[in-house]
């Protein structure tokens, strides 16, 4: 039998919407008449048991539709997509944090969750007493957590800390106690989304050795994570989840793959019709556009030349944001190659308003020939406007980087930054 069972599983959710109006002036019967109307919906939808949905307008939004799938005893299934797929929600409704609207699950064994930093804890109890409470909470007996007690403390790296209330702890302190109360109470069946994102690099590592340790030992892993070098080393078989529904299932390093290559489709740049992306809003990347040294636009770079992106952007109309700091990162297969930030190069005040475009000048590119995605992020006054993640995609060509005529090694093309170098002997 399967451990988990998924059929037909499709989860919905009311957005609500404010109704921006025609004109700037309105008049107060229109607001009196509008208000009227939603307290009209909300009376009708309390009554129906229907959830209470701030706005003018509502509106139905699937975050999953009629997936379907099985993970067997012992499996590590790893589970992939863009922000907005769907990877949290499906955690969510196996875990029992919230309710499916429609469809079916069967879970044969213990769950234990990692879904957000503290999930499960008490702020008001000690590190100590967090760990006894989620022992209970996985059905545990007081002499198994006991048991498990100072493996879990060493896990963590929290003793000093142990019995101060974990309202006072650090996000990456959260991280360590609830990943190792997690992995170590012995569920059947472990539950880990992007969470381990919050952790330092020592203890992001430790953590996947202990989820390949949990595999090895015939416990079921379900990990999401845009980690795809993890996810290859983690899971033999993935799920690619597109707009709610399972797009692909089977071996990871194919799906890996789809995934990828899907992304090396976005040629285009225009970022208008995203909506998988955070931030509140005031101002959107729009496109982005590649450029050499003679502003000439370009398809792809060139290793050791130079080469400029170029963010457009588009700011609400009568708005001015103060103190931006605007940075676009390149990856490739989950790991993060460089970042281009504002801050780290300029001092002084960036402002921007209406539509425009700013440009990073790379003066001499420093990657192989590959493909690589890249995310644009803005940040205003300390708040995050926009952030689009693999947004375009970056080809680069061979180059004459060190000036020797020769490249990397064959194997070798895209794993690695390029780096000017000399050897004495």
């Amino acid at each position: 039998m399967p451990a988990i069972t998924v059929e037909n599983l499709s989860k919905s959710y009311l957005v609500g919407h404010n109704a921006a109006p025609a004109e700037r002036y309105t008049a107060l019967r229109d607001v009196l008449a509008r208000n009227a109307r939603t307290l009209a919906r909300k009376t009708r939808d309390m009554f129906q048991g229907r959830a209470i949905v701030q706005g003018d307008e509502v509106e139905e939004f699937w975050a999953l539709k009629d997936v379907s799938f099985e993970v067997k005893h012992g499996e590590t299934l790893g589970i992939i997509g863009r922000n907005g797929a769907g990877k949290s929600t499906l955690l969510k409704v196996l875990s029992r944090i919230t309710e499916p609207t429609k469809g079916r699950i069967t879970i044969r064994g213990r769950v234990a969750s990692l879904l957000e930093v503290g999930t499960g804890f008490h702020p008001e109890l000690s590190g100590r007493e967090n760990i006894f409470l989620n022992g209970a909470i996985l059905g545990m007996t007081r002499a198994e957590i006991r048991r498990k007690f100072d493996e879990i403390v060493a896990f963590a790296e929290v003793e000093t800390f142990l019995d101060t209330p974990v309202k006072r702890y650090s996000s990456g302190m959260y991280v360590r106690l609830a990943f190792a109360v997690a992995a170590h109470l012995e569920p059947e069946i472990l539950v880990v989304d992007e969470v381990l994102a919050v952790g330092d690099a020592a203890f992001q590592k430790k953590c996947l050795g202990k989820m390949g340790d949990v595999a090895k030992e015939g416990r079921t892993v379900l990990f999401v994570s845009h980690n795809m070098a993890a996810i290859q080393h983690l899971c033999e078989r993935s799920i690619l989840l597109d707009n709610g529904k399972v797009h692909v299932d089977g071996q990871t390093e194919k799906v890996v793959d789809v995934y990828l290559g899907e992304i090396e489709t976005l040629t285009n740049f225009n970022l208008s019709e995203r909506h998988d992306r955070a931030g509140e809003g005031k101002a959107r990347f729009t496109q982005i556009k590649l450029l050499d040294e003679n502003h000439t636009f370009i398809k792809f770079g060139i290793s050791g030349r130079a080469l400029i992106i170029r963010l457009y952007y588009n700011v609400d109309q009568n708005i001015t944001l103060r103190q931006c700091r605007v940075s676009v990162s390149v990856h490739r297969i989950g790991v993060v190659y460089f970042l281009a930030s504002t801050e780290l190069v300029r001092t002084d005040e960036l402002i921007i308003r209406g539509q425009g475009y700013v440009d990073c000048l790379i003066y001499s590119l420093p990657l192989s020939k590959g493909s690589y995605y890249m995310n644009p992020f803005l940040e205003s006054n300390g708040q995050i406007q926009d952030y689009v993640e693999a947004s375009a995609i970056l080809n680069v060509a061979d180059g004459d980087f060190y000036g020797t005529g020769r490249n990397y090694p064959a194997g070798w093309e895209g794993k690695g930054v390029l780096v000017r170098h000399e050897w004495v002997w």
